[in-house]
């Protein structure tokens, strides 16, 4: 049986939203590789997310749940875009850094 004390409340949730917003934004700056940075950017969406969801069932308001909703509306076309752009450039090229994206200026 779970005691009170430790169940999950809201900071630890809230805790959990911004260690994984901070992995997500390290890996962002470190990282040259698009598919790797993508895949932060959508961590750092999550972690957003995750906090949306928090507050809203804190506050007992829906508005956070509904903003949650539509984030990954565009999230989800982000990735429909974004990946295909980057896994067609990945197929031309073995090594792919973030300096090759400068070829698609116009």
């Amino acid at each position: 049986m779970i005691s009170l004390s430790l169940a999950p409340t809201a900071t630890w949730y809230l805790i959990l939203a911004a260690v994984l917003f901070a992995i997500g934004t390290l890996g962002v700056l470190v990282r040259r590789n698009p598919l790797v940075m993508f895949m932060c950017i959508e961590l750092m969406l999550n972690a957003v997310n995750l906090s949306f969801v928090t507050l809203a069932r804190e506050l007992n308001d829906i508005n956070g749940q509904t903003i949650v909703f539509f984030v990954m509306v565009v999230a989800a076309a982000e990735v429909v875009v974004g990946l295909g752009i980057i896994v067609s450039i990945m197929r031309n090229r073995a090594a792919l850094t973030t300096d090759d994206l400068a070829e698609l200026k116009g």
